[in-house]
């Protein structure tokens, strides 16, 4: 039964609406966190514990997907990847107790964990337009963060929590059949061409390695701190404009939906100009906008504050796609479920990092100004990269 799904190509669009899907559906709880508690008789601050687990897996199963998928094929770990996080929220749907909802939500994040790992490799097996494609491929999951909160609370007006998971679960299930039935014959290298003989690590890889490993953890520091102060910072320090929690609510989304396409504008320059230029660039546009976000208050801050979301969003794609070049196709899947461990793993410390610094007495305008300082960092690593210029690396890239 599985055969008939294994070693298999898909366009594109499929990739990107899956991705749109996993950060969608592992945010929906974010949203019915407090009438589940209401529902199950447990406060909101109990309630959002009972996800732990789940975004734990989010993260640490990406090595057992990444694995599954070198042996069984990316493209049925992909299928399984679509029915599991279906069959999870509906799991979720009908939950009556806390036991119910940690076991549902920790199946909801196991399966997630497959799409980044295996997802973003299946997508890296067409090698033409890499950074552009990452880079629609990041807006799409920007998407879904920024469309979860909205469509869920959509339907929890309209209905209930448990509804808004039976839905969402429903739509992957035949979202995930419409896959299934894409998925085209790959055609197979024969033995001694050209792309078996290029299965070897890019001359430099340790030292490409080494800076995207310096990159992805500063870089997950500042993201993860970046998306969750954003909507907080703009409450503080946009008071004075009189607007509502529920506004300063919008504008947060607005800039992160803005931010977003920043992602496909930084893919098209990794196409035409080097990546070690472009992530030298982006690295440097965040140490100075995130700074200058940290000094202004009203609409000199949401300006800056766009801006300065614009430059961390825009690293995202560059980080795989330098990947790419360095990284044969076998060791794709591996190389990427470590990156996105050592994401989640320093984002995992934003939270009690920053909670530190609050009880310590620093502002939170202050924190920001301690983020640029990271960015530093990003700039460091950026140097460290080797050499490469993209017309060299998008020869070597055809070449396998």
């Amino acid at each position: 039964m599985l055969s008939q799904f294994r070693n298999k190509k898909i366009p594109d669009i499929y990739l990107f609406i899956s991705h749109f899907l996993d950060h969608f559906i592992i945010l929906v709880f974010a949203k019915a966190a407090y009438d589940a508690g209401q529902d199950i008789g447990l406060t909101y601050g109990e309630t959002i514990k009972l996800a732990t687990l789940g975004f734990i897996l989010f993260g640490i199963a990406s090595p057992i997907a990444a694995r599954v998928a070198d042996i069984f094929s990316r493209s049925i770990t992909m299928v399984v990847f679509h029915f599991g996080i279906g069959i999870s929220s509906i799991l979720i749907s009908f939950s009556y107790t806390s036991l119910h909802l940690v076991l549902g939500l920790s199946s909801l994040g196991f399966f997630a964990a497959i799409f980044h790992p295996v997802g973003i490799a299946m997508l890296l097996e067409t090698k033409e337009r890499v950074g552009l494609r990452l880079g629609v491929n990041g807006l799409f999951g920007n998407m879904g963060v920024a469309s979860a909160p909205l469509i869920t609370g959509i339907i929890i007006f309209y209905s209930d929590w448990k509804m808004a998971f039976l839905i969402s679960g429903i739509i992957c299930i035949i979202y995930g059949i419409f896959f299934a039935r894409a998925l085209k014959p790959m055609e197979l290298p024969n033995e001694g061409s050209p792309k078996i003989k290029s299965e070897k690590f890019s001359h430099g890889w340790k030292q490409a390695l080494l800076a995207l490993a310096i990159s992805t953890t500063f870089g997950g520091f500042v993201f993860t701190a970046v998306t969750f102060l954003v909507p907080r910072y703009l409450e503080l320090y946009m008071e004075n404009l009189m607007l509502s929690v529920a506004m300063t609510g919008l504008l947060a989304s607005f800039v992160y939906a803005i931010s977003s396409f920043s992602q496909v504008v930084v893919g098209w320059f990794i196409d035409r100009i080097s990546p070690k230029i472009v992530l030298f660039i982006v690295s440097i546009g965040q140490i100075i906008f995130i700074y200058l976000a940290s000094q202004f208050d009203g609409y000199k801050l949401l300006f800056f504050m766009t801006l300065a979301v614009c430059f961390v969003f825009g690293q995202i794609p560059i980080i795989d796609a330098i990947m790419v070049r360095y990284v044969p196709d076998g060791w794709r899947n591996r190389v990427l479920s470590i990156k996105f461990v050592l994401n989640l793993g320093v984002g995992a410390t934003v939270l009690p990092t920053c909670s530190f610094m609050l009880d310590k007495g620093y502002k939170l305008s202050e924190l920001f100004s301690f983020l640029s300082l990271f960015s530093v960092i990003i700039v460091l690593a950026s140097i460290l990269l080797p050499s490469q210029s993209s017309t060299r690396a998008e020869r070597m890239i055809l070449r396998k």
